[in-house]
């Protein structure tokens, strides 16, 4: 699975990253991060980042992308991964596009955390009033006009990946302003409606003794019921032939003088219909 986040400053894309990779098993990529480890390592790339930063420059996209690329190799991002931090132009999404093209892997897709600005600003107001109400100090980075600035900036250089991604039709809208937990299971359920997600398979039910007893038991039943319906059919064959013998013996039981009287009776009856049948035909003759 491999997922961007997009969304302004305070929408939550951190919080919801967090719990992708602690329920998918994919890992966080921050290009920040990602910078400072390929320095560290004094890679290539890294090392043509650090010269860029000690002059105090942006580092370029291709040097970003040229990190990324590597980053992505690694073992760990095998099953996915979240970017976190880029793309953040239009030419930063086509130049992340062309790498996983090259490399022959998909993005899955772009959740936008969708918020209210007036929210956001309204909460980081109450925040900072909270913290000096406790007597801290309110950190720089956390105020409504640091925020009101970053704001400004996301909606120049970062919402135009709204409709670049809606156009390839990668981009997925959540209500970032529901609770935490609401905006978790709305992420999941829609990347499980578009098969990001693979489904667990069911876990398969423990054989207790009483299952095993019980299936043996059935084993046992069924070469008995064979024998027992077998033999049923042989005595149910054997009836009719049985009813036919007894009627043959004891027809040879009987007495002979009623064997005779009944060879009488037979003979005369056919003696009858006869003369009857030569009626008949004389009468027809005659007319």
């Amino acid at each position: 699975m491999r997922l961007i986040l997009l969304g302004p400053p305070g929408s939550g894309k951190g919080t919801q990253a967090l719990r992708l990779v602690s329920k998918h098993g994919i890992v966080q990529l921050s290009t920040g991060e990602m910078l400072r480890a390929a320095v560290a390592a004094e890679t290539p790339i890294g090392l043509q980042a650090k010269d860029i930063m000690a002059n105090g420059g942006l580092v370029p996209d291709e040097v970003v992308v040229g990190i990324i690329s590597d980053r992505i190799e690694q073992p760990d991002a095998k099953k996915g991964f979240i970017l976190d931090g880029f793309p953040r132009t239009v030419p930063q999404a086509e130049a992340l596009d062309e790498l996983l093209k090259k490399k022959h892997l998909k993005l899955d897709a772009v959740v936008e955390l969708r918020v209210n600005e007036s929210a956001l600003l309204d909460r980081v107001e109450k925040r900072a009033e909270e913290t000096r109400a406790r007597g801290e100090e309110v950190r720089v980075d956390d105020t409504p006009e640091v925020l009101t600035k970053r704001l400004a900036q996301y909606r120049t250089l970062t919402e135009p990946l709204i409709h670049y991604y809606s156009e390839r039709r990668k981009l997925l809208t959540v209500d970032g302003m529901m609770t935490i937990e609401h905006v978790t299971r709305e992420i999941n359920r829609i990347l499980s409606a578009i098969g990001a997600v693979e489904p667990k398979a069911a876990p398969a039910k423990a054989a207790t003794p009483a299952r095993k007893a019980a299936v043996a038991a059935r084993k046992t039943a069924r070469p008995a019921g064979k024998k027992a319906a077998k033999t049923a059919k042989k005595v149910a064959k054997a009836a009719p032939k049985g009813r036919k013998a007894a009627s043959r013996k004891a027809g040879k039981a009987a007495p002979a003088s009623q064997r005779r009287a009944v060879g009488k009776a037979k003979k005369a009856t056919r003696t009858t219909v006869r003369k009857a049948a030569k009626k008949v035909t004389k009468k027809r003759a005659k007319r």
